[in-house]
């Protein structure tokens, strides 16, 4: 209940800003969608008949979608989920790594039926080994199929004997805090869509992602979701999926440290609390809610702030990280504005004003793992917000 109260707030107050809203899937809520009871309700209901027929026929006309280009790559950045106390409500994208995929034409049988024999991934590099190139158990793979799915039911059907051939590139360590398995999903959803003529909208692509991500680490957006759109994004609904992108005036910089530790998603999920108190609760909401108003007014100070103060998800997550604590108290102590655990971990994430400041965080970060976790470090850098998300390379 703690959980869903605190949702309903950070939904109330995101719906004040001016930023764009994606109704991916499921219904618009909007008034617009309503129902009308006015007396020229049956000439809307004729003029909607006759748009339905003509769509209709413009649909038996429409020809079997095919590949459109010989060769596409896409690119598809690392995020940064919960942000602290935006536990599944809040994700943001940041340079720097991420995963590439390359797309290209692929001939299967022309009887095929099934979605999941128009996808192949036929090599995999810097995952050391340990990815499937199972199409229909891989995040990439998965991705791909789903939009293909998408693609049938809102563009039309596919030819016959078209194919999608995939090469997955990770730029991004398993099981970091990064979105690894989001960035694969988002570059792959990116590059099958290009590789048609992109039919689909960007903002669609997430649905494809959203399965993707379910089948490897649970169903939720706040990775997937910036990982294809970029910036800021609120989820505002899972069920019609709604996203909310927000607007930041400020340019941000973070500093992101990840040491040589695996904190798989499903496991870090299991250790987190059934019940929180009521105390706890509005303690988070509260600072959901200046992270929030950070974002939107371009205020570092309350973004740092807000990041800083989750009281349900970190202190849970937090001990199973070694040396944790020490790093955060450390990037605070080196002039950060809030630290905290990026996604499920072991990355932690700080914000600071500038790159300046960035690097003595960075410096202060590494040390603190190397001697309270006796972690080594296997990424670090000083990166801004990545405003543009997956795009093609």
């Amino acid at each position: 209940e703690a959980r869903g109260a605190a949702r309903m707030w950070c939904k109330a107050m995101a719906s004040s800003v001016s930023s764009q809203a994606f109704f991916v899937k499921g219904r618009s809520s909007s008034p617009s969608s309503s129902t009308s009871s006015s007396p020229s309700s049956s000439t809307s209901s004729s003029v909607s008949r006759t748009r339905t027929r003509t769509r209709t026929r413009r649909t038996m006309r429409r020809r079997a979608l095919e590949p459109k280009l010989d060769y596409t790559s896409a690119f598809a950045p690392s995020t940064v989920a919960n942000l602290g106390p935006g536990f599944d409500l809040l994700g943001c994208a940041v340079e720097g790594r991420g995963d590439t995929v390359a797309a290209k034409p692929m001939e299967v049988s022309a009887s095929s039926t099934n979605l999941e024999d128009r996808v192949l991934i036929e090599r995999i590099e810097g995952d050391l080994g340990r990815l499937t190139l199972e199409s229909k158990s891989n995040c990439a793979g998965i991705a791909a199929i789903e939009t293909l799915r998408l693609m049938e039911r809102e563009c039309g059907p596919l030819a016959k004997g078209a194919g999608v051939s995939l090469d997955l590139e990770k730029g991004l360590p398993l099981g970091s805090g990064l979105g690894s398995s989001a960035a694969s999903a988002a570059a792959a959803a990116m590059a099958t869509n290009v590789l048609f003529g992109s039919p689909l909208p960007k903002a669609k692509l997430v649905e494809a992602g959203i399965v993707s991500e379910a089948a490897v680490s649970g169903y939720h957006a706040d990775n997937i979701a910036p990982a294809v759109l970029g910036g800021f994004i609120l989820v505002k609904s899972t069920e019609p999926l709604v996203l909310q992108q927000l607007d930041c005036p400020s340019d941000l910089w973070f500093v992101v440290v990840t040491p040589v530790f695996e904190a798989p998603t499903k496991k870090m999920r299991a250790v987190l609390p059934k019940e929180v108190s009521m105390q706890l609760h509005i303690e988070n909401t509260g600072a959901c809610g200046e992270l929030l108003l950070g974002i939107v007014q371009g205020d570092i100070q309350s973004i740092g702030h807000g990041l800083n103060s989750d009281t349900i998800i970190e202190p849970t997550r937090a001990p199973l990280i070694p040396g944790f604590s020490a790093v955060k108290g450390a990037a605070i102590d080196a002039g950060a504005l809030g630290c905290t655990i990026s996604g499920a971990g072991p990355t932690a994430v700080a914000v600071v004003g500038s790159k300046e400041d960035g690097r003595a965080v960075l410096s202060a970060m590494k040390e603190a793992f190397k001697s309270e976790g006796s972690l080594e470090i296997q990424y670090a850098d000083v990166v801004k917000l990545c405003k543009e998300g997956a795009k093609t390379v």
